[in-house]
């Protein structure tokens, strides 16, 4: 991690810890959709590659 001046290390690691909670939250809720995303993807390759 990139000492800034003026900055707290202990401030910097909170910081850097809620924003991977936050990352991890959004990768849990995103985890249902893959199957249908991946059913779309695919669909649209095949009707693209003949």
């Amino acid at each position: 991690m990139a000492r800034t001046g003026g900055r707290n290390l202990a401030i910097s690691w909170v910081a850097g810890l809620l924003c991977t909670a936050v990352i991890a939250g959004l990768i849990w809720f995103a985890i249902p959709i893959m199957p249908a995303m991946a059913s779309f993807v695919g669909d649209g390759l095949r009707t693209l590659l003949p």
